[in-house]
């Protein structure tokens, strides 16, 4: 895992400071564009907490689908010379991104603790704080999920990479990282709610700020929506695996 981490900073300026730089830009413009020029209500809780909330989970699906996404066009080598389980690639690669997503979780923690301490924030609840790890762990497998899916498609057509920095884009507008579910029309709020990381980005916002729109049904439908993309990516990853090495 170390490994890993340190290879995704090699030949940058900054190195492994990204991890805490990138969410601090991102934050700073999130916090004047959609808060202070766009003016999109965070449901009362402060929009510095809101935002970086949203980010750094945003950020380990976000980092940890487009590198699996390209594992087999980033180790057609390694794969074509060493035979081994090729499942190992994309576990290690969100191994890695785990470990910036709890760098990065340090970070919203001491944020948190500065807005508690001067009263503006409640403390979490025990008992949704334990709900937190389970809000990380679906976000991560998704990730994996739709990761392996997508491997298979950029091994095979390699301009698919080219349409996945888009699909991303407008896919992240369709998960409440810059507003609750609370803020969307009533008219369209089923359709971000059909998109299966909107509940974990509630619940995990629910869990450490005390507000967010999840019930137990928008979970497990979360949940069991994670699990069969899993098993069917897992399927087609071992399934299509050899097939790709061939091409490629």
């Amino acid at each position: 895992m170390r490994r890993d981490f340190l290879l995704i900073y090699q030949q940058t300026v900054l190195g492994p400071l990204w991890v805490l730089l990138q969410p601090i830009l991102t934050l700073a413009t999130y916090v004047v564009v959609f808060g202070k020029m766009v003016g999109i209500s965070t449901g009362g809780i402060p929009p510095v907490l809101f935002y970086l909330s949203g980010i750094i989970l945003w950020n380990l699906f976000n980092d940890s689908f487009t590198s699996i996404a390209g594992t087999f066009r980033d180790n057609a080598n390694l794969f074509g010379k060493v035979y081994f389980p090729r499942i190992i690639v994309p576990i290690s690669r969100l191994s890695g991104y785990l470990l910036h997503f709890a760098i990065q979780f340090v970070m919203l923690a001491l944020a948190f603790v500065g807005y508690a301490v001067f009263g503006t924030v409640p403390l979490p609840a025990l008992g949704w704080l334990l709900m937190v790890p389970v809000a990380i762990a679906l976000t991560g497998l998704l990730s994996l999920a739709l990761g392996l899916w997508f491997s298979v498609f950029t091994g095979k057509y390699r301009d698919m990479a080219h349409l996945l920095g888009l699909g991303l884009r407008l896919f992240m507008f369709l998960t409440p990282v810059i507003y609750p579910v609370s803020y969307v029309s009533e008219k369209w709020r089923w359709l971000v709610q059909l998109n299966p990381l909107t509940p974990l980005f509630e619940l995990f916002r629910r869990a450490l700020l005390g507000q967010g729109t999840v019930t137990p049904g928008n979970l497990i439908y979360s949940a069991v929506a994670t699990m069969l993309l899993l098993l069917g990516a897992l399927l087609l990853f071992n399934k299509q695996g050899d097939k790709l090495i061939d091409v490629l």
